[in-house]
């Protein structure tokens, strides 16, 4: 075809529209320059000042703040007020825009800024009330510590009030101002930790109804709450010749062991855990997936020591953040207005929670602690019985609810009311459960409000002094490791438990009787407790911790036994530890649940009929595995595929099939409603002891069905949702289970968002492995107290201390973080000088 010279533009004509392209193409980068511009020097602008000298109004006495190499402030004031007082300022320099959307999201306040799509989250936190929990915790806090939280405050607003037009940069974006902080706030953060670390009340719902479908046998399996891989901390492992010797006096088992057979010592004991512990009564938030879970803490005496002292390591896995959620600080004031009756100074060093005061985990000149969740059972779903007239039944007869009115401003839209009915046991969260009809109120340990112990376990200079201060931590119950510079180690569990009068929380129960009521909390002297024990070892991974034989129910869903039994096997093998050591151990990626059920994996292949030559493959790779979940392992990837597909072939025939539409999930019983924290140990046991009452219909027997899920697993058809490679070896752990963490505003941000944080990276380890990691949870922080000389401790970060894009502090421990490197942790006067990078002097404001 021809075509015609009229019908092509004309030389001039194309120069024309090409320069028309160009000018728009200029305009465009020099507005994305301008507006890189804009951020660049606004960003700059927010930085905060670190060193020099600022005049602050409210200040008695000057104080001096002195940033080490990571940013990491030491604070140093003459007077409690004051120091708690800058350590509001120093925080808020660093993390304020972290804090406000800490309080706001507990508050259920993120409508007002973000828009309807947070409404939801809102009414859920008006509902849970929150806020009510934060009053009611200044209430009844001491003048002392309402003081200190007063003072803390007063630090926030001063920064806030003196930057209202340097604001960080994501206030800017979202176009709103903070308001001023209150103590009120401080202790909203509180609360929000409490509610971040409960296991969820869905929970029971769930468990009522897969007691109706399966009844009480089945579902006395699916809701194991013990294991013999428990390590509870206050009980000592016999050595072996003792146990052959029955004479295992500390786990109460009276019962002689006559097998003179070859059953090697951990069979054994499995079969004594099975037939003497108690069978589990057929008894988070409201979310169907468990609670996320992986912290670890351990000390060991010097008996265990290069240095003949102590060693304390803890690493709090919680959820990722940008900026990370704990913030390195070192509180001092050594003047004798800050001295103890002993006359020691207060100077404590360790992680903070942004928006709260003291040192949460840390060490002060003498002693050290770190924590674990323990998950105890504090909330109680009860169906309440109202009548046509909104009363609701009580044993004293109907009694009408209190009714408190909540305001959701949302933005753009019209505000929201929403009428919160409160009971005898507290709200009602009916709304807050899709497809509930029936009126369910939650009665929550943490509605007592929560006092607060960190400014006398700050203070705590010996062993008495440390529990008397852990007495008063009601909620979130931890477990707590405890070292000191005399060589002395402890463990003390903590929190306030209810005592009921029948069940353990773990069904929802009648509430229009007694019969299931609180009738008080376990006393805090009956909580498990151990001081210098013989063996010089202390571990926990929130796994059980009531020995067999304890009287009262802590938890009815305690985190599976893996890592502690991982970690006590290390620390049990008679080496002298160093600090570097501890963060090996903190960095451990092997996995005993995905090697057991690797090796399960190959035997049911090798024994089974007709399996195919990809089956066998996977079989192949799976046997030379080491049970290291490294991310260029495949094997990883085969055996969680393989695990997950062997529960989904045990649960679908007996609870039913999962519904396509997430919609529908949400409100369909199905194999996927069983979410338990000890799901992995009712796998084990049906893998180990192959029931006839599990065994699927379709399978002539267990190495049937371990073949089948392994075939399932390894199956690769994209057209039917089937995403394993054709070539096995290349399905990367790394790939399958990374870790993603981004900016909550900057990684929204199209180009910006890739500069903002790491992103998504692959990694190694699992929720399994003491390095326990998911795609959005890990390590929040690493820590190791030497208690030979506390300056050579170390700590890390997950990012950096700072908030801000553009401070030299916002991703700079990130890379140690992610390759298992940590950094030292200077203490005295001496070190903290020496690692010294800023010093800034605040004034009292003329």
């Amino acid at each position: 075809m021809v075509t015609s010279a009229t019908s092509l533009p004309s030389a001039p004509s194309r120069i024309r529209f090409l320069r028309l392209v160009l000018f728009f193409l200029g305009m465009i980068l020099l507005a994305l320059l301008g507006a890189g511009l804009w951020a660049y020097s606004t960003a700059q602008s927010t930085l905060p000042q670190l060193d020099g000298q600022l005049h602050i109004p409210g200040l008695s006495e000057p104080v001096t703040v002195t940033r080490d190499k990571h940013g990491a402030p030491t604070i140093e004031a003459a007077s409690f007020n004051d120091l708690f007082f800058a350590q509001g300022y120093v925080t808020a320099q660093d993390r304020l825009f972290q804090m406000d959307g800490m309080r706001r999201f507990a508050a259920g306040e993120l409508a007002e800024i973000l828009g309807p799509d947070f409404e939801k989250h809102d009414r859920q936190q008006r509902i849970l009330g929150l806020k009510v929990v934060a009053r009611k915790t200044i209430e009844i806090s001491s003048l002392e510590i309402r003081s200190h939280f007063a003072a803390y405050a007063r630090g926030v607003n001063a920064y806030i009030e003196s930057h209202r037009d340097r604001l960080p940069l994501e206030f800017r974006i979202l176009r709103y101002s903070p308001r001023l902080w209150t103590p009120e706030d401080s202790a909203l953060i509180a609360a929000q930790m409490v509610e971040d670390l409960s296991t969820s009340p869905r929970h029971a719902l769930a468990h009522e109804k897969i007691l109706a479908k399966l009844g009480p046998e089945l579902t006395a399996d699916l809701y194991v709450n013990s294991s013999w891989h428990d390590r509870p901390p206050t009980v000592e492992r016999p050595h072996l010749d003792e146990e052959i010797k029955g004479s295992d006096k500390n786990n109460n088992d009276d019962e002689e062991d006559d097998d003179s057979d070859s059953d090697s010592s951990v069979t054994r004991l499995w079969h004594r855990n099975d037939t003497t512990a108690s069978p589990p009564a057929l008894r988070s938030w409201f979310d169907e997936t468990p609670l996320v879970l992986g912290s670890n803490n351990w000390v060991v005496s010097g008996a265990h020591t290069v240095s003949g002292k102590p060693l304390l390591s803890n690493d709090m896995h919680l959820a990722h953040q940008m900026p990370n959620l704990w913030y390195e600080a070192h509180l001092r004031c050594e003047t004798p207005a800050c001295a103890g009756s002993n006359g020691l100074v207060f100077d404590v060093a360790g992680v903070t929670l942004p928006g709260y005061p003291y040192v949460i985990v840390g060490h002060n000149q003498r002693v050290a602690w770190g924590f674990t969740n323990i998950g105890p059972t504090v909330e109680d779903v009860y169906i309440e019985t109202f009548n046509a007239d909104g009363a609701y039944q009580t044993p004293q007869g109907w009694k009408q609810p209190e009714h408190r009115s909540e305001v959701i401003r949302v933005k753009g839209k019209p505000d929201v009311t929403v009428d919160v009915v409160l009971t005898r046991h507290g709200p009602i969260i009916t709304d807050l459960v899709p497809g509930e009809t029936r009126k369910l109120s939650l009665r929550w340990t943490m509605y007592d409000g929560l006092r607060n112990p960190f400014f006398a376990v700050d203070s705590a200079q010996t062993w008495q002094d440390f529990r008397h201060a852990f007495s008063e931590l009601d909620a979130p119950g931890q477990n707590v490791v405890y070292a000191d510079v005399d060589g002395n180690i402890g463990y003390q569990a903590t929190g306030k438990v209810p005592i009921r009068a029948a069940g353990d929380g773990s069904l929802p129960q009648n509430g229009s009787d007694d019969a299931h009521e609180w009738v008080g909390c376990i006393p805090f002297e009956k909580l498990p407790s151990v001081f210098n024990p013989p063996s010089g070892i202390i571990a926990t991974a929130n796994s059980r911790i009531s020995p067999d034989g304890y009287s009262g129910s802590i938890s009815s869903e305690w985190e599976a036994p893996w890592r502690a039994a991982r970690i006590y096997r290390v620390l049990e093998s008679g080496k002298k530890f160093s600090a570097a050591d501890m963060l090996g151990l903190q960095t451990d990626i092997y996995s005993e649940l995905d090697r057991f059920f690797a090796e399960r994996f190959v035997y049911g292949v090798d024994h089974a009929k007709n399996t195919s030559a990809r089956t066998k493959a996977a079989a192949e790779i799976l046997r030379q595995w080491d049970g290291q979940m490294e991310e260029n392992s495949a094997a990883p990837t085969i055996t969680v595929q393989a695990r997950q597909k062997l529960i989904q072939l045990l649960l679908e025939p007996k609870i039913g099939p999962a519904p396509e539409d997430p919609k529908e999930a949400e409100l369909t019983l199905s194999w996927k409603s069983y979410r338990w924290m000890m799901s992995t140990v009712w796998l084990e046991n049906v893998v180990l002891h192959q029931p006839q009452r599990w065994l699927p219909q379709a399978y002539a027997n267990y190495d049937e069905l371990l073949a089948a899920a392994v075939t399932a697993a390894v199956e690769s058809n994209p057209a039917h949702g089937k995403s394993a490679p054709e070539d096995l070896n290349s399905w990367k752990w790394g790939d399958f289970h990374p870790v993603e963490i981004q900016h909550p505003v900057f990684g929204k941000i199209p180009l910006l968002g890739r500069w903002t944080g790491p992103g998504r990276q692959r990694q190694s380890g699992s929720e399994f492995t003491v390095n326990a990691l998911s795609r959005s949870h890990g390590p929040s922080e690493r820590i190791t107290v030497d208690l030979a000389n506390l300056d050579q401790s170390t700590l890390n970060l997950v990012i950096g201390e700072a908030g801000n894009l553009f401070s030299p502090y916002f991703m700079d421990q990130w890379k140690a973080w992610y390759m298992g490197v940590t950094f030292p942790w200077p203490f005295s006067p001496t070190a903290v000088q020496k690692e010294r990078a800023h010093q800034l002097l605040l004034e009292p404001g003329r």
